[in-house]
């Protein structure tokens, strides 16, 4: 399975992001605070995940509608889509 996760590197979208890395997902995270998310990503990528992660902040006009065209050209679809931003 595919997740994408907005607003995943922080708080109840970090933690969700562990638990559905340990499931077996591939992930797509993005989040405003860059090196927050990098280091997450490198965490995640440690346990066996497969991370896509970059910046993008909900409050920009065009930044989510980037976000997840990109994660469905890597992955080739998304089966769950969690918005935390």
């Amino acid at each position: 399975r595919v997740a994408a996760i907005s607003g995943g590197s922080e708080g109840i979208g970090r933690a969700t992001a562990l638990r559905f890395v340990r499931e077996g997902a591939k992930l797509a995270l993005c989040a405003r605070r860059v090196d927050v998310l990098e280091a997450f990503a490198v965490e995640l990528r440690a346990l066996g995940g497969e991370v896509l992660a970059g910046p993008a902040d909900a409050s920009k006009p065009g930044e989510l509608e980037r976000f997840i065209p990109e994660t469905v050209r890597h992955y080739g679809g998304i089966d769950i889509l969690v918005n935390y931003a």
